[in-house]
């Protein structure tokens, strides 16, 4: 089954590969991958391997066991459209979030290019389903061509994961983009994020509309900074989704 998380904008998460590779500096304190290498190893433990590159033909069906709707972020441990993860297993992956239309799927990846290809395939003249919602994760301003990817494919929603953000992020296209997180690293290594540059997308997000999600800033460990941004806690989430009706944006707290 899957697991509960404590990820403030997803539910829960399902991980039919685990394991991954570094490709950009936003991967160099990768969490997962800090969390999967302590176990490496130990036998019988689902990282015996550590964090190798593993398909879990197992979980595949894991979603559809699940009654009740939730919000699955998918592959909290690897990225789905890894080069080395088969295009025949991420079809089973997609036709089982097919089937589990009760459910809101989060794909997030770094291999925007190999994602569009997949997905303009599979949709071929027309756009995935509304619940299987289609993302990037974007750390700077050197990583923006993720973002066109991700507009270019035949997606229903199409939503940023800028975290951990590193470094200014500048101008960012929005259009055809349905929600934006934004996110500080956190671990014993967490590079700090400079105020400016969540304000900036947090302001971008406004005017264009899009629903705009302030995750953490980081720090040793991820509630270390807290959520308030300018002393509001920002928790849009795109306007079809459950959570939308669930959150307002923002909400202004009592600083901490």
């Amino acid at each position: 089954m899957a697991q509960e998380t404590a990820i403030e904008w997803t539910d829960a998460t399902w991980n039919p590969v685990t394991g991954c590779a570094k490709i950009s500096p936003g991967c160099d304190n990768c969490y997962a991958e800090r969390f999967a290498e302590r176990f490496r190893g130990v036998s019988g433990h689902p990282f015996e391997d550590g964090f190798d590159l593993t398909l879990r033909q197992a979980r595949l069906e894991q979603p559809l066991q699940w009654r009740r709707s939730k919000m699955i972020f998918v592959n909290s441990m690897s990225d789905l459209f890894h080069k080395h993860v088969p295009l025949e297993f991420v079809e089973r992956v997609f036709d089982t979030m097919e089937k589990a239309d009760h459910h809101i799927f989060q794909v997030l990846t770094k291999r925007s290019s190999r994602m569009r290809n997949f997905v303009n395939v599979r949709y071929k003249g027309g756009t995935g389903p509304d619940h299987i919602w289609l993302g990037v994760s974007v750390e700077d301003s050197k990583r923006l061509s993720r973002v066109r990817h991700l507009q270019d494919t035949n997606a229903g929603v199409r939503f940023l994961s800028l975290e951990p953000l590193i470094g200014p992020i500048g101008k960012i296209d929005l259009d055809g983009i349905h929600w934006v997180i934004v996110g500080g690293e956190s671990g014993p290594r967490a590079r700090p994020m400079n105020p400016e540059w969540p304000c900036d997308i947090r302001d971008q997000c406004h005017a264009a509309d899009v629903p705009f999600f302030f995750k953490q800033w980081g720090g040793l460990r991820p509630k270390s900074g807290g959520r308030l941004l300018e002393g509001e806690e920002w928790s849009g989430f795109p306007k079809s989704s459950e959570k939308s009706q669930q959150h307002e944006t923002p909400v202004t707290l009592a600083a901490e």
